[in-house]
């Protein structure tokens, strides 16, 4: 699964327009924050410009700021998608640092050719089952699961079989 097809099933669990109350991003549109946006254009936005985002806008900002970030196009078809998915949910900081733990490299939040190569070899099952699951670990571990558990528990369950599949 490459970055396209990795973006349009992460769009699909994004959604639009929200700003929920106790949703520690503020308003977001597709994902993206408005403080993030912001950030990688490096000038204040209106909420009506967070609202009239769309899926070709934010695709640059996607595959520099986590695509790109996770060494995707060099991770193998799903595993890519699994890590791409959490980046985007939990930082791609912590995506990585799950990545290297799981596949037993050096954790230095870097995604180079060793972290890639270790990946790699793993049975891709493995991995994804075990990345999961850590993922599940923690996001039942934050104070907010009692508002939106349910719906991260649906979305990790799906990002699992679409990369299984």
């Amino acid at each position: 699964m490459n970055f396209v097809e990795s973006l349009h099933h992460v769009l699909t669990y994004e959604g639009g327009f929200v700003n929920h109350p106790k949703d520690p991003g503020g308003i977001t549109n597709l994902g993206v924050t408005k403080r993030a946006w912001e950030e990688y254009l490096g000038r204040e936005v209106s909420e009506t410009e967070m609202r009239n985002l769309t899926p070709d806008v934010v695709a640059p900002f996607y595959k520099q700021m986590y695509w790109d970030k996770i060494n995707g196009d060099n991770l193998p078809a799903g595993v890519g998608f699994c890590v791409f998915d959490c980046a985007v949910n939990s930082g791609t900081g912590r995506s990585v640092r799950w990545m290297q733990e799981i596949a037993g490299v050096t954790v230095d939040r870097i995604p180079g050719k060793q972290t890639i190569a270790a990946v790699t070899k793993m049975p891709k099952d493995e991995f994804i089952n075990k990345f999961c699951d850590r993922r599940q670990a923690f996001v039942e571990s934050l104070d907010t699961f009692p508002v939106f558990g349910k719906g991260w528990t649906r979305r990790i369950k799906e990002v699992r079989e679409t990369a299984l599949s």
